[in-house]
């Protein structure tokens, strides 16, 4: 179930991430409202699971978000039926260039391997105390690498820097509100799963090689 709601986050979040919203005068990707549970749930894997079977997921999250791109594009690439008139407007709405998948694939595999590196380290350093201390600090690092490195990758050259520096930090303050938000439901979700399956790892002894999936 956990891992459901990981790739269905994912998922969701990079076929929405086009439409830009406005809320109280931010301008943000409506992507904002769904992307910041992926961080939620790979902090409940890491946390629960250990580093181990989040790199895994995170891999796997890859490979179905890849897989989508493939079957979206190719449905664009064939010909459309003569009686149908939203070709372009289809294409337009789900259709992914190239550099933005590049900045998409980039930042994620970045802002969701250091989420999970930095949170299992700081579990080993708190002795398994503060959930939250470790949720926030881990999300905040890695929501800045994931922020920076897709506004940098997708849009430098396009918009001015000033700008896109201001979209960045409006964009990584928001995410790491949505995460000091939830708190409280990371709380009930790790604290259920624990006691569940008796499971709590600490990574003592992994390797967090992020390439080493099947370790």
């Amino acid at each position: 179930m956990v891992v459901a709601l990981f790739l269905t986050s994912l998922l969701v979040s990079n076929i929405i991430a086009a439409k830009i919203i406005s809320v109280g005068g931010l301008v943000l990707s409506s992507a904002i409202v769904i992307f910041p549970v992926s961080y939620i749930i790979g902090d409940v894997l890491t946390e629960v699971y250990g580093y181990r079977r989040a790199r895994l997921v995170i891999w796997i999250g890859f490979a179905c978000n890849l897989l989508v791109v493939l079957i979206i594009s190719a449905a664009i690439a064939m010909p459309p039926a003569p009686f149908y008139e939203h070709q372009q407007a289809f294409a337009t709405v789900l259709g992914v260039a190239p550099r933005l998948m590049l900045a998409s694939v980039i930042a994620y595999l970045v802002g969701e391997f250091t989420n999970s590196f930095v949170l299992a380290k700081l579990k080993i350093a708190t002795q398994g105390r503060w959930l939250w201390t470790r949720t926030i600090s881990s999300t905040m690092i890695a929501q800045l690498f994931d922020t920076a490195i897709f506004t940098a990758v997708a849009f430098a050259g396009v918009y001015p820097t000033a700008e896109l520096v201001k979209i960045s930090l409006i964009e990584w303050g928001a995410k790491t509100l949505y995460e000091a938000l939830a708190t409280p439901l990371t709380y009930l979700v790790v604290g259920f799963l624990k006691a569940r399956e008796g499971v709590d790892v600490y990574d003592t002894d992994t390797k967090f090689n992020p390439f080493l999936v099947w370790e």
